[in-house]
């Protein structure tokens, strides 16, 4: 189909029972290609295009943002984890 097509995805990784490796990952894409990142390890944006650096620089000087980014790791993603850990355990 003709147009554009703009997401963002929320994504928690991690390999460890404990969750003590989990990073939280916020990608920005425009038509399928990933143009700005946030990584709770890096703990900024990376914008990986022309327009992805523009808007890094911009969200990147806002501590607020930052820090409500930062603590996405535990009030998203550890949390959901567990829930879905746990249901996950609980049927096996």
């Amino acid at each position: 189909a003709d147009g554009y097509y703009e997401y963002t995805t929320n994504e928690c990784v991690y390999s460890t029972s404990d969750y003590s490796d989990m990073v939280y990952l916020q990608s920005y894409s425009f038509n399928k290609d990933v143009f700005l990142q946030f990584n709770s390890t890096v703990g900024k944006y990376v914008g990986l295009t022309e327009l992805g650096v523009m808007n890094a620089e911009r969200f990147n000087k806002d501590p607020a943002l930052l820090q409500q980014r930062k603590a996405e790791v535990d009030r998203f993603c550890r949390h959901n984890a567990q829930v879905l850990d746990s249901a996950v355990r609980d049927k096996a």
